[in-house]
């Protein structure tokens, strides 16, 4: 008895106490807590999906049918997953206007930011598919704007042009200019391919590489980047240059043709 009593008395007994309940505190809340955030993060995330499906109904239904199965009208949404909703949405491409031309255009998206994240979450849960990136995946820092620039050019410069200007496709549809577009909706039209673009998933073109394309066309577009070339036409390629060319190159041989023939008859009459 004594000795434990002297145990007790001990200078380092309160510290092992200590020890001993932050220990089991500790052990509990790691048992606990985890369970309830994952809880509440799937509460949230069935309320999201329920408010979802409730604009879905209302705004997407009578074209992608009341499941999102599609119709005549509008494509199946299974598997197109949440990236492609947020594209479309956030772009104001859907919901479409009622006369569609060749390809549905740009315009203001009709819905906030938190009810666009609704109806993907929906969507999302009809079948997997491509997410919404992160901030990381599609920030220009921290890119290849060299190695960018050498993959825009081989993959998409046919249809946008090499700096992103846009350019005309086949039976009135057109690929549309990508300056002034987010960062995030080029990543995701990457990932989709929407309309008549192909799509590039992570295993043709890496999440790297994505995002270095991304960061050359921030580069190009800016508004402080100069051409080293000098007048750039617009930025349009060899049509604008073309037709440069023969407005102004061929009219100023044209002008000088005049000139001499001009002075020529005039030296013979003298």
């Amino acid at each position: 008895m004594k000795k434990l009593s002297a145990r007790r008395r001990h200078p380092l007994a309160a510290l092992v106490v200590l020890l001993i309940a932050l220990t089991v505190s500790g052990g509990l809340y790691a048992a606990f807590a985890p369970a309830e955030k994952a809880q509440a993060d799937d509460t949230a995330q069935s309320l999201a999906i329920e408010e979802g499906k409730k604009l879905y109904q209302v705004g997407c239904a009578s074209c992608h049918g009341t499941g999102g199965q599609g119709s005549s009208d509008g494509p199946t949404l299974v598997g197109v997953g949440s990236a492609a909703v947020d594209f479309q949405v956030g772009t104001g491409r859907m919901p479409a206007a009622t006369s569609q031309g060749p390809q549905v255009p740009k315009k203001k998206a009709i819905y906030t930011q938190a009810q666009i994240d609704q109806l993907a979450a929906y969507v999302a849960s009809l079948g997997a598919g491509p997410a919404v990136p992160a901030k990381s995946d599609y920030s220009p820092e921290g890119a290849d704007i060299a190695k960018g620039g050498e993959l825009f050019r081989t993959n998409c410069a046919q249809c946008h042009n090499f700096t992103g200007k846009g350019g005309a496709l086949t039976h009135g549809k057109y690929a549309p200019s990508l300056e002034g577009v987010a960062p995030k909706h080029i990543y995701e039209a990457m990932q989709t391919g929407p309309q008549n673009m192909p799509s590039f998933p992570d295993t043709t073109m890496s999440q790297q590489n994505k995002k270095d394309i991304i960061a050359y066309l921030d580069a190009v577009n800016s508004d402080q980047t100069e051409s080293p070339g000098g007048l750039t036409l617009g930025g349009l390629g060899p049509v604008s240059e073309g037709l440069f060319a023969w407005i102004f190159g061929l009219g100023a041989l044209i002008a000088v043709a005049v000139w001499v023939a001009a002075r020529t008859a005039k030296a013979k009459k003298s």
